[in-house]
């Protein structure tokens, strides 16, 4: 997989270079498994399986392009750089970015709006990511 789309993005300030530290990422990977883990757990709240899917594609995510030697201050953007990182397709990167504004509202604002739909969208693709996380062959 080309780094060149992601080496243009630190060019611009957007990523920096970073060396992968091995612990940090299996520290993430195990994070976001357990997350996925438990916002697959039905009994809980809509919102709170929303929370927790979110934040373990996030750290899932974040392990990908940690993984490959960046680091980004940005939650919108390791989501967009899930491209280059793990080749997610766009169909599903859009699954995040509809939730990522989603996160924001509720997390700024106090406008709680998720729905069954959403969350299920969520989980799959966040399984997806999971899947490809692992095969970059994090411990």
């Amino acid at each position: 997989m080309s780094h060149e789309q992601l080496d243009n993005l630190v060019r611009i300030g957007q990523l920096k270079v970073e060396p992968t530290v091995g612990t940090e990422c299996e520290g993430l990977l195990r994070s976001g498994i357990r997350r996925l883990d438990d916002a697959g757990r039905e009994e809980l709240s809509l919102e709170s399986r929303f929370d927790l899917a979110y934040n373990a594609a996030h750290a899932l995510a974040l392990a990908a392009l940690r993984f490959r030697g960046y680091r980004s201050e940005s939650r919108y953007l390791v989501f967009q750089c899930l491209q280059h990182t793990i080749d997610l397709p766009n169909e599903q990167w859009r699954v995040l970015d509809q939730a990522h504004r989603k996160r924001n509202l509720a997390e700024y604002e106090g406008d709680v709006d998720v729905d069954e739909q959403l969350v299920v969208a969520l989980l799959r693709v966040a399984r997806e990511v999971s899947e490809r996380v692992i095969k970059l062959g994090i411990s």
